[in-house]
């Protein structure tokens, strides 16, 4: 049997409403998240937390010792669960999480929270480079509108167009329920 774990990516306050960097559906991404959360915790497979923190007192959001910057209560760490915290947009870049993974043999990694189209892409693609079967949970990870060129893309299609490459080529990409009922 694959020996799995869960990594569940930057679910902070400051993307939730009042926030400073809100997302599309962060209440229903962070909903499901929980769902596969209390999944793993229940069935006691390993769960790795990774949170951003941006040094820089400017930053948009994210900011060192801000609350905006704390795990929103839902993606809490439980003190035995290891908490990675992260200064880019990858965590195999500047923590330890891979060691972390090797140390547990750890051969499949689910990948659930934000943002779709900077962390969790960079996170699944390095799963996937350093050999790791890959799920990636799309309807437990959150994007928001972006603009490129004087365009706004909007949330939704930002979202599929991270999702869409990642399931060709690099990541089992499905659904809470698909996941849950063993899909």
């Amino acid at each position: 049997m694959t020996k799995q774990a869960l990594i569940i990516v930057d679910i902070q306050n400051d993307y939730f409403t009042g926030g400073k960097w809100t997302l599309h559906n962060i209440e229903s991404v962070a909903a499901n998240s929980a769902e596969i959360l209390n999944s793993f915790r229940k069935r006691e497979k390993p769960v790795f937390h990774v949170q951003h923190i941006n040094e820089t007192k400017t930053a948009p959001f994210f900011v060192e010792g801000s609350n905006g910057a704390d795990i929103h209560p839902s993606a809490a760490p439980l003190d035995d669960e290891p908490l990675f915290v992260k200064s880019t947009v990858n965590p195999f870049a500047s923590t330890n999480l891979l060691e972390a993974l090797k140390q547990q043999s750890i051969e499949e990694v689910v990948i659930v929270g934000a943002m779709s189209h900077m962390c969790i892409d960079a996170t699944a693609r390095s799963a996937v480079d350093y050999g790791f079967k890959t799920v990636v949970i799309e309807d437990a990870s959150a994007s928001k509108d972006v603009e490129f060129n004087g365009q706004v893309v909007p949330a939704e299609q930002v979202h599929n167009a991270f999702m869409a490459p990642l399931a060709f080529a690099y990541a089992d990409v499905t659904t809470t329920n698909a996941f849950l009922n063993g899909e």
